[in-house]
């Protein structure tokens, strides 16, 4: 297993429930693909470096997680179509 985090920037308008919905949904599709969630790290509402469809502050979550190689390619195509999805980044971890 290969150790990976996702940088995720949700849309700051929608309401709480709904971004911890998209939150958990995103958590569920990691799980799901048959990796292993070992951190979650939420920093809260920031403001963007430049505007998004609009908007200039979203939230920001980290996730870390350990998967095989193909599972982030198949998270990215899914992040992809998310809508309160602003931006998401899935990196390799150093060992």
């Amino acid at each position: 297993m290969t150790k990976y985090e996702l940088a995720l920037v949700v849309n700051a308008k929608i309401e709480d429930d709904a971004r911890t919905e998209v939150v958990e949904k995103v958590k569920a599709m990691i799980t799901e693909a048959g990796a292993t969630i070992t951190k979650v790290d939420e920093w809260g509402k920031k403001r963007l470096a430049y505007e998004i469809q609009k908007m200039n502050e979203g939230f920001y979550y980290f996730i870390q997680f350990d998967a095989e190689t193909a599972v982030p390619a198949e998270l990215e195509a899914k992040l992809r179509i998310m809508e309160p999805v602003l931006r998401f980044l899935v990196v390799k971890q150093d060992a």
